[in-house]
């Protein structure tokens, strides 16, 4: 049995925070019923490859979910979430502040009718303050945090991934969870607000900040881990990363390179020491590693139980066995898209793999079984699409 499987989730949002946070408590076993515009529906259908009116990145974002089209600014379309909420235990959305409401289905109101109801609000900067209004994506959140900016060394280098989109997403499934669960102590639901500003920043704090942690002047600042250890190493053929982080590790790294040497070296052979003289030790390195093909130096690095990988293509990354091992792709058949690869759910409940639930939907393709399980006809229902409340 997964943990969710008895939450109902309603979700209303475009793009990826709200719709990655409830498709991951969908794999966990929750009916999610993902509300969208009557018209086009989620514009995230839209972007990059797509087949059969999905693209690749939605259905990356929306498994397991019911999908109905609703006009959420009808009154009729209003009173239609009004019923879903009323046998809801979460709601999730990513609109601006001040959306909802103007929709009359803030949280106060739809707490009111349900206040067992758990309602996340995830906007780009918070409820409050100079930015609370202003549109927010993944690079803006990433400029604002110092992601960018801790990147590259001359100058900002984005991050070619919606990081910060995902981290909220994780972060909002993560705060759910935790108020199902006080709510199972006490009862009572809660509103939840979360920024992607806030979850961008708890990102980033541990490392990137630690410099910028210890505030008291006899504190001198030390390099940071990414600056020890993100490193591309170019090799013969290729390039790998080596994360060599103590002294055994780094004595590993000499033996594979054949320079055993370095070990008792005076100018490397503590961290401080190693530290002081750190661009002539990484010379000394990358010219003994350019020499070396990158098949025969990783297995030699993995000889001598240096943290090491070849830094993979995508598509080597999807058929590496370890991969296979964890057994964490899954094709499936998709009536509309194909042939579709999909990734399993990571966390292993009870030690088992999560069984990957249904391929993202059609626009609208369960607006008639969500309906009905409401008690609402197909009279009435028809009568809805002529007044164009639902389509």
């Amino acid at each position: 049995m997964k943990p969710l499987h008895d939450v109902t989730v309603v979700e209303l949002s475009t793009m990826i925070t709200a719709s990655l946070a409830a498709m991951m408590m969908a794999e966990q076993g929750a009916r999610v019923i993902k509300i969208e515009p009557c018209d086009a529906g989620d514009p995230l259908r839209y972007v990059g490859t797509a087949k059969g009116g999905i693209s690749g990145i939605f259905a990356n974002c929306n498994r397991g979910k019911q999908s109905i089209r609703i006009d959420l600014k009808a009154e009729e379309g209003q009173a239609l979430v009004e019923q879903l909420v009323n046998k809801a235990d979460v709601v999730i959305h990513n609109f601006r502040p001040g959306v909802m409401d103007n929709l009359n289905l803030g949280s106060e109101r739809l707490r009111g009718l349900n206040p067992k109801l758990v309602y996340m609000a995830i906007s780009g900067f918070g409820i409050q303050g100079p930015l609370s209004a202003a549109p927010a994506y993944d690079p803006v959140i990433q400029a604002h945090t110092g992601m960018a900016a801790s990147q590259g060394q001359d100058k900002p280098v984005f991050i070619h991934n919606l990081m910060c989109d995902k981290i909220t997403g994780y972060t909002a499934c993560q705060a759910v969870t935790s108020a199902l669960y006080q709510r199972e102590k006490t009862g009572e639901g809660q509103h939840i607000d979360l920024s992607m500003l806030d979850s961008g920043m708890y990102f980033m704090f541990p490392d990137a900040y630690m410099n910028h942690t210890l505030l008291d002047d006899d504190v001198p600042a030390k390099p940071l881990l990414a600056d020890l250890l993100y490193q591309t190493t170019i090799t013969k053929d290729g390039a790998i990363t080596v994360s060599a982080a103590t002294q055994k590790q780094r004595d590993g790294v000499a033996t594979a390179l054949g320079k055993e040497e370095l070990a008792g070296d005076p100018r490397f052979n503590s961290l401080e020491k190693l530290l002081e003289n750190f661009d002539e030790y990484k010379e000394i390195l990358r010219a003994s590693f350019a020499e070396l093909a990158t098949d025969d130096i990783v297995q030699r690095l993995q000889a001598n139980d240096v943290p090491c990988a070849k830094c993979l293509s995508l598509d080597e990354a999807l058929a590496q066995p370890q991969v296979d091992a964890n057994q964490s792709l899954e094709l499936q058949a998709h009536p509309a898209m194909g042939q579709i690869r999909t990734l399993r759910n990571p966390p292993r409940f009870g030690g088992e793999l999560t069984p990957i639930p249904s391929a993202s939907p059609g626009h609208g393709e369960h607006t008639d079984i969500v309906l009905e399980s409401l008690g609402i006809d197909e009279t009435q229902r028809q009568a809805l699409r002529e007044s164009k409340v639902i389509a």
